[in-house]
Parts: C-alpha cells; sequence; structure tokens
C-alpha cells in the first residue's frame, strides 16, 4: 500500500488534490448550514435578531457562494486536476502554481463572505464580489487555465479524453464570462465600492448572460466532465456511446452562450432578444437529454450496481436529476409558463433541483469514488454512505417539491382577479400562504445538510483509517528491516 502511494505521489501531484476534496467538504458544510439558517429566517423572520451581519440579504449571498464556488469550485478543482493528470499520464505542469490556485481560491471565497457580511456587494447575482476579489478570481482562474492547458498540451497519450474538454470550456467561458460582466469602474483605489461600466437593459442583459452560463458551464459542463470520468469508473465499463458524448459536449457549447435573456421575459428587453433566447433554451433539451442517457446506459450489463453499490447510486440519481432539470428549464423558458413562474418560488426550486440534485450529488459521487483511491483505501463504511444517500434524496424531494407549489401557488394567487377585476389578494398574503411551504423546505435542507455532516464523518474516519494502515505498514517495514540487519 505504502509502495503504490508512493509511486503514485511520485508520477502525479495528488497532493494538491486531496487539499481542494476536503475544502470541497468544508465548503458545503458551511454553504448549506447558512442556505438552511437563511430559509429558517423566511419561515420565522426572528432568526435574523436584528443584526445586519446575519440579515437575509446578507447571508443569501454567503449560502450561494459558498455552495457554487467554494463546495463546486474546490470540487470541479480537485477533480480536473485528478482526471487530467490520470487521463493524460503525466503530472501537473507546474507544482507551485497548483498550489498557488489552492490558496488563492480559498482566499476568495473568504474575503467573498466576509465582504457580504459587512454589506459590500455588486448587487449583480453569482457575482456580488466586489472589484478588489474580481481581480484576485481573474488571477487565480488565469493561472487555473494555464496550469490545465499546459499538463493537456504535455500529455502522454495522444487522446485528449472528452472529459477534459467539458473542463476546458468550463475554464474557458468561466474566464470569459467573469471578465466582462465584471467590468467596473472603483470609485477610487483605497474604496471597495465600484459602479458596472453597463446601465439599464444592458447591465441586465450582461447580468444574465453571466448569471445563466455561470448555470450553463460552472454547474453544468463542468460537471459532465466529471460525470463522464467517474461514472464509467464507478460502473467498471466504458461511456455509452462515445461519439454521442463528443455531439454533447459541442451541442451544449455552442447553444448554451445564447439562452441567458430567458431570464429577462416580460421586462423592457427587446422581445426578439428574449424569443431567440427562448428558442435556443428548447433546442438545448436535446443534447443535455442525450447526455443524460449517455450516461445512464453506460450502466448497460451493470444495472444490479444501483441495488448494492450506493455511490454509483449517487451518480445515476444526479444524472436523473440533470435530466429533469434540463426538462424543466426549457419549459419555463416558454413565454407562457415564465409568465406565471417569473419572480416566484418555482425558480428556487427549478434552481435547487439542479444545484442539490445534479450538481451536489453528482460531486457526492465522485468524491466517493476518488477519496479511497487518494489515501489508497478502501472506504470506512458503505452503510454510511447508504444512510447519506436517502438523507439527501429525501432533502432534495422535500426542497423543490415546496418550492414547487409555493411557487405555482404565488404565481396563481398574483394574477388572482375578484368580480370587479380588481386583485384578488394583497402581496402579504401571498407571502402568508407560504409559510408552511417555508417551513418544509427548511426541514428539507437540513435532511440534505446532515447527510453532508454525515459524509463529512465517513471521509474523515476513511483519511484516518489510511494514516493508521499505513503507520502499522511502515512499523512492519521497519521491524523487517532490524531484523535483516540484526
Amino acid at each position: 500500500m505504502a509502495i503504490t502511494t508512493f509511486s503514485s505521489a511520485e508520477q502525479y501531484n495528488f497532493d494538491i488534490v486531496k487539499k481542494f476534496a476536503i475544502m470541497a467538504l468544508v465548503w458545503a458544510v458551511v454553504g448549506m448550514f447558512a442556505g438552511v439558517y437563511i430559509a429558517s429566517e423566511l419561515a420565522w423572520p426572528f432568526l435574523n435578531f436584528d443584526s445586519p451581519y446575519i440579515s437575509f440579504g446578507r447571508l443569501r449571498p454567503v449560502h450561494t457562494s459558498a455552495v457554487i464556488f467554494g463546495f463546486g469550485g474546490s470540487a470541479l478543482f480537485a477533480t480536473s486536476y485528478y482526471v487530467v493528470q490520470r487521463t493524460c499520464q503525466t503530472r501537473l505542469i507546474s507544482d507551485g502554481m497548483a498550489s498557488f490556485t489552492f490558496w488563492g481560491w480559498q482566499t476568495v471565497i473568504v474575503l467573498a463572505a466576509l465582504s457580504y457580511m459587512a454589506g459590500y456587494s455588486q448587487g449583480r447575482e453569482y457575482a456580488e464580489m466586489e472589484w478588489p476579489i474580481d481581480i484576485l478570481i481573474e488571477v487565480v482562474w488565469v493561472t487555473y487555465l494555464i496550469l490545465f492547458v499546459g499538463t493537456i498540451m504535455r500529455r502522454k497519450q495522444p487522446h485528449i479524453y472528452v472529459a477534459n474538454w467539458f473542463y476546458l470550456a468550463f475554464i474557458l467561458a468561466t474566464a470569459l464570462l467573469h471578465t466582462f460582466n465584471n467590468l467596473a469602474m472603483p470609485v477610487d483605489l483605497f474604496s471597495m465600492k465600484s459602479y458596472s461600466l453597463f446601465s439599464g437593459t444592458q447591465d441586465a442583459m450582461t447580468q444574465w448572460w453571466y448569471g445563466h452560463n455561470a448555470v450553463g458551464f460552472f454547474l453544468t459542463a463542468a460537471f459532465l466532465g466529471m460525470m463522464y470520468y467517474f461514472v464509467p469508473k464507478q460502473a467498471g465499463r466504458p461511456i455509452y456511446s462515445y461519439r454521442l458524448s463528443i455531439v454533447h459536449f459541442w451541442a451544449l457549447s455552442f447553444m448554451y452562450m445564447w439562452v441567458g435573456a430567458h431570464h429577462l421575459h416580460w421586462t423592457a428587453l427587446p422581445d426578439w432578444t428574449s424569443t431567440l433566447a427562448a428558442t435556443f433554451s428548447i433546442l438545448l433539451l436535446m443534447p443535455s437529454w442525450g447526455g443524460m442517457i449517455n450516461g445512464i446506459m453506460t450502466l448497460s450489463g451493470a444495472w444490479d450496481k444501483l441495488r448494492t453499490d450506493p455511490v454509483m447510486r449517487f451518480l445515476i440519481v444526479a444524472l436523473s436529476f440533470y435530466g429533469m432539470s434540463t426538462f424543466e428549464g426549457p419549459m419555463m423558458s416558454l413565454k407562457e409558463v415564465n409568465a406565471l413562474s417569473h419572480y416566484t418560488d418555482w425558480t428556487v426550486g427549478h434552481v435547487h433541483s439542479g444545484a442539490l440534485g445534479w450538481v451536489a450529488m453528482i460531486s457526492f459521487g465522485s468524491l466517493y469514488h476518488m477519496i479511497p483511491k487518494l489515501w489508497d483505501t478502501k472506504l470506512y463504511s458503505t452503510k454510511l454512505v447508504e444512510v447519506h444517500f436517502w438523507l439527501a434524496t429525501v432533502g432534495v424531494l422535500l426542497y423543490i417539491i415546496a418550492m414547487w407549489v409555493s411557487g405555482i401557488t404565488q404565481g396563481l394567487m398574483w394574477r388572482a382577479l375578484d368580480e370587479f377585476g380588481n386583485l384578488q389578494y394583497s402581496f402579504v398574503e401571498s407571502v402568508a400562504a407560504m409559510i408552511p411551504f417555508y417551513i418544509m423546505r427548511a426541514v428539507g435542507g437540513a435532511f440534505f445538510l446532515t447527510g453532508t455532516v454525515v459524509m463529512v464523518y465517513n471521509i474523515f474516519m476513511t483519511i484516518r483509517q489510511a494514516k493508521q494502515e499505513e503507520a502499522v505498514l511502515e512499523a512492519k517495514l521497519a521491524a523487517k528491516m532490524a531484523n535483516a540487519g540484526a
């Protein structure tokens, strides 16, 4: 075991993968706890304790940044560094650059959380960080791009595996989106405050070009890279159709950039722009479902793994949620449906069916597969993986069902008219009607968070077990050498 670990450490830089994997779990707990807390604030408003630092408006971006960039980002750094080294059969080109991306990225998340709680925000969804933090992100991201591309260029395999295509698309697209969406003029060099270079409709369009493509590339393409490596690995079978994976990649890459304007239906945006976005949104259904089918059909001939392997269950259920959310998204982009769903909790439910059901589940499955291999040991407890799976699944279902029902209820109450043509319900009445669903949402989030804590314990014990095994092996080796010397 120790010999295997040593040779792998010499061939690949797994130290950086371990660091990012551990921080992914840390940020998962932090971000999800913040999410459960703000969900509870909506159900029981006294929980803000009249403190601006923990009010919903300040904690909400802490939650989104911690789970998207802290948990999701760290999981992507970890898996992309792991996959590119294994599939290219070469070490990362620079250990120093890899270490910089780790410390730089963790610094970004900490600074972002502290600045949000202090009241600094651009007010741009998923891009609330002010300009000094944006510059640090840019530097870290360019380093990441150079490191990833440089490693591919130094590969010992002639073929570039499709997972690396998805990872590279995510890195390039995120760099482009982050740069242009965050073009801003600081008040002065010693002020955290800045103002966007765009205004009015152009500002909204730029924001949602970024906002939806953060979903499209950061939360979809990147995690598809994860799926295309870890699903075949866990299944012990090749991907169902490699040709379909290439079609999936190019169709997704071409179409996703066009769809951001569907967030701005029924606004001042020109009608042709939002119609174009809706058209591409509907077209996206085909490659998205092609990718889902490709992943699920990889289990052909090994369906029994769904019964016997809880890690495989995480990966396949994640693909199911991917299929569901990529059907729901195009449906919600239709203007007639959007007229009901716009500004309601239905949108929140849709986002979390993708974020919890797809992103978190595929990350959990991938980490469960990867971490024992990194520490060259077996998973501490498969039963705890089973417990985690059911807690997470029940949590997601409670959450999204609550938000679907509350969202549709909101939409119907807002448009309801009495016999005189006046609004039948006041806005306050619609808020009061949401309280039971907000409680249900908080309970669902608590289930999901509890499952994540179970995973953290399981992984902690796995790493501890690996260190104990290594210590025993080293002691035996030392004793053998001492006996040989005697």
